[in-house]
C-alpha cells in the first residue's frame, strides 16, 4: 500500500475557502448554530470569572454599580436615550473609538475593546458560524461607546447586569448583600421576589440595569437587519445571573426559552476567545467591513 503524501496546507488560503463556502450556503442552519464551541476545547477554563481573587479596581467597581442601579436611574437613562442621539458615525468608525477604552470590570482582559471584538469574532468564523453571528461577536460590546457619550463613570456603561425593580438574587455577582446601600433594597414593591412585574411576562419587559448591553440593543434592533438570536445575544451577553446561574427564569417566556439556547450559544467566544492573540484590525477590515454592510443597510448609524 503506498502512504498517502500530506501536502503542506496554506492557512489562509484554507480559511477563505471557508468563508467562500459560507458565502454560498448562506447562514447555516439554526441546528449548527446551536454546536458546541471548538476553539476552545483546549484551553484552561478555570481562571475566568475569578471575580473573589478580582483586583480592588474590579470590586470597587461593583460596589458602585450595585450601589447606583436604581429604578429611578433605569427610567431616566431610558428616556434620555429615546430623546437624543448621541453621534452619526459607521460601525468601524465607532470601533476605532472605542479602542481607547478598557474595562474596569473585567477580571479576564486588560486588552482594547478593539481588539477583543476582534478576537470574538475571529472565533466565531474559526469555527465556521453564521455570519449574522460573527458580526455579532464583531459588535457585540459596542455600547460601551456610552462611555463617552456623557456616561457618569463605567459604572452605567460595563459589568454584569440584572434586573431592577424587583429583589436581587444572591446569583449576581458578589450576591445580594452588596445591593445593601442601593435606595431600592428593602423596597416594600422593588425588593420583592417580582416586584413590578408578573410571573411569565417575557425578558422584553423587564429593565435590565442600563449600560452597554441595552443600549447597543436598541440602537441595532431599529438599524440592522440581525435575527432575534442575534439581538438576544447583544442584549443578555452580561446577564450572567440568567444565562449561567438559571436565576430570574419565573420572569421568562417561550420566547426567552429559545434565546437563552442561543446566548449559550454565544457566551464562549465572548468569554474565553480573551486568552487569544490580538488580530490585526487591518487585515481583517476588508471582511468585516463586508459582513457591517450586510447587515446594516445605512452606512452611517444613529447612536
Amino acid at each position: 500500500m503506498v502512504a498517502a503524501v500530506i501536502q503542506p496546507t496554506n492557512i489562509e488560503a484554507v480559511s477563505d475557502d471557508i468563508d467562500a463556502v459560507n458565502i454560498l450556503k448562506g447562514n447555516l442552519k439554526k441546528s449548527e448554530l446551536y454546536d458546541e464551541s471548538e476553539f476552545d476545547k483546549a484551553k484552561d477554563k478555570s481562571g475566568f470569572r475569578q471575580f473573589e481573587d478580582a483586583c480592588d479596581r474590579v470590586k470597587n467597581f461593583y460596589v458602585q454599580q450595585h450601589t447606583l442601579q436604581t429604578v429611578a436611574y433605569n427610567i431616566k437613562a431610558r428616556n434620555d436615550f429615546k430623546h437624543k442621539a448621541r453621534a452619526y458615525m459607521g460601525v468601524w468608525e465607532a470601533m476605532e473609538k472605542l479602542n481607547t477604552f478598557i474595562d474596569e470590570c473585567d477580571p479576564d482582559t486588560t486588552e482594547t475593546q478593539m481588539s477583543h471584538l476582534l478576537q470574538t469574532a475571529e472565533a466565531l468564523r474559526q469555527d465556521g458560524k453564521p455570519r449574522w453571528m460573527q458580526l455579532v461577536g464583531l459588535i457585540h460590546d459596542m455600547g460601551k461607546l456610552l462611555f463617552f457619550f456623557g456616561a457618569q463613570g463605567q459604572w452605567d456603561v460595563v459589568g454584569d447586569t440584572f434586573p431592577v425593580g424587583c429583589a436581587y438574587d444572591e446569583r449576581i455577582i458578589y450576591g445580594r448583600e452588596s445591593f445593601k446601600k442601593n435606595e431600592d433594597y428593602g423596597h416594600s414593591i422593588y425588593d420583592t421576589k417580582f416586584g413590578i412585574y408578573t410571573p411569565g411576562c417575557g425578558l422584553e419587559n423587564v429593565m435590565l440595569s442600563w449600560g452597554h448591553d441595552e443600549y447597543l440593543y436598541h440602537i441595532v434592533k431599529d438599524q440592522s437587519t440581525i435575527p432575534d438570536e442575534g439581538l438576544a445575544m447583544i442584549r443578555y451577553h452580561s446577564f450572567y445571573p440568567w444565562h449561567r446561574e438559571g436565576a430570574y427564569h419565573e420572569l421568562m417566556n417561550e420566547h426567552d426559552k429559545k434565546m437563552l439556547e442561543a446566548v449559550k450559544a454565544f457566551n464562549p467566544y465572548d468569554l474565553y476567545s480573551k486568552s487569544d492573540s490580538v488580530p490585526d484590525p487591518e487585515k481583517l477590515k476588508p471582511y468585516y467591513l463586508e459582513l457591517i454592510d450586510e447587515y446594516f443597510p445605512k452606512k452611517i448609524i444613529r447612536w
